[in-house]
């Protein structure tokens, strides 16, 4: 009987072995604050020496937080990522489904992130999380139809996702109950409930919650 073959080693590229590296450093922010999380840590989940981490981030723990934080703002960006076709508030529960997913899935990570108070955090991370806000911000604009929106709409889904966040918060301090569909669901119909109370004072959010509602009678 012919021995089975010992798979082949294969070195890994350097984008492979970075994008090896800020994974275990991902996983690991997830569940732990990231002043919990030493380089060794990081090294040990990734399967690799502690030298290899300052090979690939020299600026040791800051740098590697940065670029974890950075490549997690990325992913989280990609949750508001929907095609524009059908109607807009269906669209936007599918958004907070992979939003909230996120939050499920990073934890304590996420509560670290943005209640802040981490001594690694900087103006160079605090940047990075008010961007995904923006981000969010004209995504949400867009699967709504407004180009433009005046100050008051900005404002309005600017509060909105502020008040999502501080959700999310309070949702993974209570165990994660109500279920996410149904935080989801209440999420969506509070959007709708201030855009309406802006519609009073705003032609144009008025008009915007007019064609919700056409939505909703297709």
């Amino acid at each position: 009987m012919t021995p089975s073959a010992t798979p082949a080693y294969r070195r890994l590229s350097v984008d492979e072995r970075r994008r090896q590296l800020l994974d275990a450093a991902l996983s690991l922010f997830a569940h732990r604050a990231p002043e919990d999380v030493s380089l060794d840590d990081v090294a040990e989940a990734a399967g690799v020496s502690r030298p290899l981490v300052y090979r690939y981030f020299p600026g040791g723990k800051q740098q590697l937080y940065e670029a974890a934080l950075g490549s997690a703002a990325e992913e989280l960006q990609q949750c508001f990522d929907e095609p524009r076709e059908g109607p807009a508030l269906p669209r936007l529960s599918r958004v907070l489904d992979r939003y909230l997913a996120f939050v499920d899935e990073h934890d304590t990570g996420f509560s670290a992130l943005l209640q802040g108070g981490s001594v690694v955090e900087t103006s160079r991370t605090t940047a990075l999380v008010d961007g995904v806000r923006r981000s969010a911000a004209q995504h949400i604009c867009r699967h709504l139809g407004v180009l433009d929106p005046g100050p008051r709409l900005r404002m309005t889904v600017r509060m909105w996702i502020t008040a999502v966040e501080a959700a999310s918060l309070i949702w993974l301090d209570e165990g994660k109950q109500p279920p996410a569909g149904e935080l989801r669901d209440w999420l969506v119909e509070q959007f709708v409930a201030v855009l309406t109370v802006t519609a009073g004072r705003d032609p144009q959010t008025a008009a915007l919650v007019g064609a919700l509602a056409g939505d909703g009678r297709d």
